[in-house]
């Protein structure tokens, strides 16, 4: 972090606090003390609208609140901590921690398996302390990073995360800024690194009072949630500040090894110098000075080359993106669906194009957006896009919130894993996926406002037409829709949930010790789609290593020629093994190509095979 004075509460030691916070058209700030030592402060107001006081005989734990021209009080925008939740007063926090990661510098993001969740339903008690009883279970499983969905203050105690209204402060219901110190530390000391969700396109609706104090928001743009938040008209350089600093306090003060940023294509920017490059380039100088790896990771629907392009190439500088495109066209080919956007894809040449490029669309025409869609991802290294058969929204945002547990075969399922995992990108697994959790994951919150909750409900309605989806969608303020969300964890360890879990071991081991696997190389890859057997065929190589993969996305047994380049050929992996649950496997455990190989290839099934040197 830099030496300026930080936004929020900043404990100096020996019972000082700085406290500041930027409000340009607020003429009087008082720090409003609670507890046994009830005082009201007034603060100093320089010329950039900063307010500002040194007080003293101020001690961790401290509740205090903003009051604003002597009248209403405020939590601070910057708080670190709300120990009563969102509408209560903020906490002085002392960030020192025990922390034993010294020698961590983090993973190369070629090396990344991901494994993405939700701190709330990934266990029963819904903190952080509680999934560090499974972090085990996941190395096991060759995950390398976990991705934690938002953490950010929001209303009440159970929220995906995206209405964060604090977004410095660390969930209270989840164990506050401790309890994620403690989560990280764990994680580095297994060798696994940390992906934080971040919001930096909206902020929830309830709480939020950010405009209170400043010119956040402008009403040039509109969002999906609202006002846009300024970021290129007046007083814009302080409203980066904010969420710049935010970035900052979470790769600094919490040891964050990548932040995801959340939807990308709702930041409206026409300024020359954006918001997205002026965080990249701080975020990146932040690393050096750290000495170490750490990522900026876009959401994004619009397949926008210039958010990975360096800014020499005229881009924004980001170290990877999630590839839609990759989900859409394998969800499209497992499932028939073709309402909404998925209406773009289900040929196999969407999903050949995704393996060769990353982006499928490239544009092309898009008949759910009825325009050209997207840019060319051909000269992006495949290390820098992440795929994905599910992720929190693809699966909550279904009428019924249904996981491909619940819409596939098992033996769809083995070959959806087999699609991710072995493909040249990084994977992302949604939590539970490994061994078919069947459990929902539908949108959940607990907001305060009946009115507010209302609209969520008509809006959750709304976003469902394009998909002409039936059915009833499970309130998202009762409850039990968030309690029917939690993963019954012992799933894996029974019948066919437990083989899913070892197939997906399996397949992240081939990945990591096969050097062609491991390699992340679009132009070490010959890639060939055959339409009308609905075979998806793949080599990979990396020095004297070679390997093929066979999918099939056919209903029925084929037999098809498939062009080789001569060698023997040893299997290493087939779904249809018995082993695996299969039906039975059709191909040879060896072969010989002469430069082409004919195989009977069962249904909805997966094999690899490497070659002998």
């Amino acid at each position: 972090m830099s030496d300026e004075i930080r936004l929020g509460a900043t404990y100096l030691e020996d019972s000082h606090c700085h406290f500041l916070v930027w409000a340009p058209f607020v003429d009087r700030m008082d720090v409003v003390f609670t507890g046994p030592h009830k005082q009201v402060v007034p603060m100093l107001k320089n010329d950039q609208g900063y307010h500002y006081a040194v007080l003293e005989d101020v001690e961790p734990g401290s509740l205090y609140w903003y009051r604003v021209n002597g009248r209403k009080r405020y939590p601070d925008p910057a708080s670190r901590y709300q120990p009563d939740g969102l509408h209560g007063p903020s906490q002085v926090v002392e960030m020192v921690f025990p922390w034993e990661d010294h020698n961590w510098s983090g993973t190369r993001l070629q090396d990344y398996i991901v494994y993405e969740l939700h701190v709330g339903t990934f266990t029963e008690q819904g903190t952080f302390d509680a999934i560090i009883h499974y972090l085990d279970v996941l190395k096991e499983l060759g995950v390398t990073a976990i991705e934690l969905m938002p953490v950010a203050q929001f209303p009440g105690s159970r929220n995906w995360g995206y209405d964060g209204a604090l977004l410095f402060a660390v969930q209270d219901s989840y164990g506050g800024p401790e309890g994620l110190k403690r989560l990280v530390n764990a994680c580095h000391k297994k060798g696994i690194a940390v992906i934080l969700d971040v919001v930096y396109n909206h902020l929830g609706p309830e709480g939020n009072h950010l405009g209170v104090f400043g010119p956040y928001f402008t009403d040039r743009y509109h969002t999906p949630w609202g006002a846009a938040l300024n970021f290129d008209g007046p007083y814009s350089d302080h409203v980066r500040r904010f969420f710049i600093e935010n970035a900052l306090y979470w790769v600094t003060d919490y040891h964050i090894d990548a932040l995801r940023l959340d939807a990308l294509h709702a930041i409206l920017d026409v300024s020359p110098h954006t918001f997205l490059e002026e965080l990249a380039a701080r975020v990146h100088e932040q690393a050096k000075r750290l000495n170490r790896q750490i990522y900026l990771i876009a959401e994004s629907s619009i397949n926008n080359r210039r958010l990975l392009f360096s800014p020499e190439q005229g881009g924004y500088g980001l170290d990877a993106q999630w590839n839609d495109d990759f989900h859409h066209a394998l969800h499209t080919l497992l499932t028939g669906e073709r309402t909404g956007y998925y209406q773009d894809y289900g040929q196999l040449e969407h999903l050949v194009k995704a393996f060769r490029e990353g982006f499928a669309y490239s544009g092309e025409y898009s008949k759910y957006r009825q325009r050209s869609h997207g840019t060319s991802s051909k000269d992006i290294p495949a290390h820098r896009f992440v795929v994905f058969a599910q992720n929190h929204d693809q699966v909550g945002n279904r009428v019924r919130s249904d996981r491909l547990s619940q819409i596939l075969t098992f033996e769809e399922l083995k070959l959806t894993a087999a699609i991710v995992i072995l493909s040249p990108f990084v994977p992302l697994i949604f939590m539970g996926e490994e061994y078919g959790e069947t459990t929902p994951f539908p949108y959940f919150i607990s907001h305060s406002e009946p009115k507010l909750v209302d609209a969520v409900r008509k809006g959750r309605k709304a976003e469902f037409t394009a998909f002409q989806w039936q059915g009833e969608i499970p309130d998202p303020q009762d409850e039990v829709t968030y309690l029917k969300a939690k993963l019954n964890q012992e799933l894996r360890n029974e019948g066919h949930h437990r083989v899913l879990n070892d197939f997906y071991t399996e397949l992240i081991k081939l990945r990591k010790e096969n050097p062609a696997l491991a390699n992340l190389n679009k132009d070490t890859q010959e890639v060939a789609g055959y339409e009308e057997t609905r075979i998806l065929f793949v080599r990979r190589w990396y020095g004297e290593e070679e390997v093929i993969i066979i999918f099939s996305f056919n209903n029925s047994q084929v037999s098809t020629t498939i062009p080789l380049p001569g060698g023997h050929w040893q299997k290493q992996l087939d779904s249809s093994d018995e082993r695996w649950l299969g039906n039975g496997c059709t191909l040879p455990d060896k072969f010989d190509s002469k430069g082409e190989v004919t195989l009977t290839i069962n249904p909805k099934s997966f094999t690899l095979y490497t070659k002998e040197t």
